[in-house]
């Protein structure tokens, strides 16, 4: 996804930014990250252990996801 640079100037554009905790600024930056876009569709894409692929996005982008509901299809 390439953001629009047309108006990265513009502060009205950033004033949102203001209100956004530390772990809203960080989806924000990581959702634009086109690493872990790619780590992300392999782990949504069904393919493969999700073990693994759960792991790696651990290690590599440090996130956690507790409370995630069990594999149904085991």
């Amino acid at each position: 996804m390439t953001p629009d640079a047309s108006t990265w100037r513009s502060s009205a554009e950033y004033d949102r930014l203001d209100a956004l905790t530390a772990s809203d600024l960080a989806w924000e930056c990581l959702r634009r990250n086109e690493a872990y876009d790619a780590d992300f569709e392999a782990s949504a894409s069904g393919r493969g252990d999700p073990k693994p692929l759960t792991e790696h996005i651990r290690q590599r982008w440090g996130l956690r996801f507790p409370g995630r509901s069990p594999d149904r299809a085991s």
